[in-house]
């Protein structure tokens, strides 16, 4: 998997950033999104807001890659390690 990042621009909190991850964690997210029933901006928002709160030494695109990974393994059954999804 080489795929190039995709950048996305949002609103965190009235800051505006971009994140940029490969594709394939943007389908992930996009289909967490759609199931969560929240915009784009208010569903990284408050995953941003559970990274700060937990002191999470990753930075937000490696936190939403690692949430994607969580969302998929949960959701074929799999083992997800707690506070990630």
């Amino acid at each position: 998997m080489n795929s190039p990042k995709q950048k996305r621009s949002l609103s965190i909190h009235a800051h505006r950033t971009s994140i940029a991850l490969e594709q394939e964690f943007w389908a992930v997210i996009d289909r967490a999104v759609a199931r969560d029933g929240r915009s784009l901006a208010a569903f990284i928002t408050a995953l941003d807001d559970k990274r700060t709160q937990s002191d999470s030494p990753h930075g937000l695109a490696a936190y939403l890659r690692l949430f994607a990974l969580a969302f998929v393994q949960q959701s074929h059954g799999e083992y997800s390690p707690a506070g990630q999804a």
